[in-house]
């Protein structure tokens, strides 16, 4: 059977999914009747129905979900690490809290940009006012001064949502965002970060799940968004098939936040927990990136008010604006 397309779902929706599996396994019910009583979002619905009827023909839930489109390459491979090292609940767990947490940093972010997202609005209706007691516009000149922008900022939405699920989905090497990230003042640090963070966090999955090292490193690679670093660690596996330690293999590679990973990286080999050092490290970049998040969530709609105030100040002051000239019949 052909692989189908990815089913984008909520992080959230993602998160009670995986709690359902993870439950389920915990209490020893086979995964053909655990799926019986999950219900997902209509648009997944042909997918679920599909995972049932591989399931029930003697498929496993890994290569189904997979062909599905119900579960991301990585987490295909991590399923089908722990099915074979008899670990499906600890990796349903893992799954489980991972999504979650990524469905509270972009619930938390919704919250953060609905204030100034009303803001605008009151300014873009406010605005343009005084013309119309004017009489300098007319009703429908009023309306497309209002709404224009509203139209333009959905569809630079809906066109980013979409340029990120491509970019998600297939690799551009060379591309010149790949290029330009990295190298933008504050947010290039913390893109590189996030990065390296997701190689990290998954290959400690993998690992964690029973999957072998050479196994694990490109799976791993691969959701390293940025080309030119995913170039980088692609030559991890070499190293580790010429016999070098993971740590000797990662110290030919330049990334903010090598020393801290090398030093939990030696510790851990050393140890015998490697899975558990990777882990840990790939926790504490989620938290200073959380609080770096944090930080910007506070200070960028402060900014955003203060240019709104001042772009309205001045469309009352002047009774002009910013934007467009109107059509003749629109004035």
């Amino acid at each position: 059977m052909s692989k189908a397309a990815f089913v984008h779902l909520d992080q959230s929706v993602r998160a009670q999914f995986f709690t359902h599996l993870g439950a389920m396994e915990q209490a020893g019910v086979p995964v053909e009747r655990s799926l019986a009583s999950l219900s997902l979002p209509a648009r997944a619905d042909t997918a679920l129905a599909s995972l049932r009827k591989q399931l029930a023909a003697g498929s496993d839930i890994a290569s189904a979900g997979l062909r599905t489109g119900l579960l991301s390459p990585l987490d295909s491979s991590l399923i089908g690490a722990a099915q074979a090292s008899g670990s499906l609940a600890t990796i349903y767990r893992r799954l489980a809290e991972r999504y979650a947490h990524k469905a509270q940093q972009a619930a938390a972010l919704k919250s953060r940009l609905l204030m100034p997202m009303a803001v605008l609005m009151l300014a873009l209706f406010i605005q343009p006012l005084p013309a119309l007691v004017g009489g300098q516009l007319s009703f429908f000149g009023y309306l497309w001064v209002c709404l224009w922008p509203l139209m333009l900022l959905a569809a630079l939405y809906g066109g980013g949502r979409q340029l990120l699920r491509q970019r998600q989905q297939s690799a551009a090497d060379g591309a010149v965002l790949d290029r330009l990230l990295p190298r933008l003042p504050l947010f290039g640090a913390a893109y590189v970060r996030g990065n390296v963070r997701d190689f990290v966090e998954s290959l400690g999955l993998m690992l964690e799940a029973g999957m072998s090292m050479l196994e694990a490193l490109p799976k791993a690679c691969a959701t390293i968004s940025n080309a030119q670093l995913r170039q980088q660690f692609a030559r991890l596996p070499a190293g580790i098939q010429s016999g070098q330690s993971l740590t000797s293999a990662m110290n030919n590679l330049e990334f903010p936040g090598k020393a801290l990973l090398l030093g939990l990286i030696r510790t851990g080999e050393a140890s015998g927990t490697l899975p558990a050092s990777l882990l840990r490290y790939a926790d504490m970049q989620s938290q200073r990136l959380d609080s770096l998040r944090e930080q910007w969530a506070v200070w960028l709609p402060r900014l955003f008010y203060a240019g709104v105030m001042l772009w309205m100040a001045y469309g009352l002051l002047s009774g002009g604006g910013f934007g467009p000239q109107l059509p003749p019949e629109l004035r």
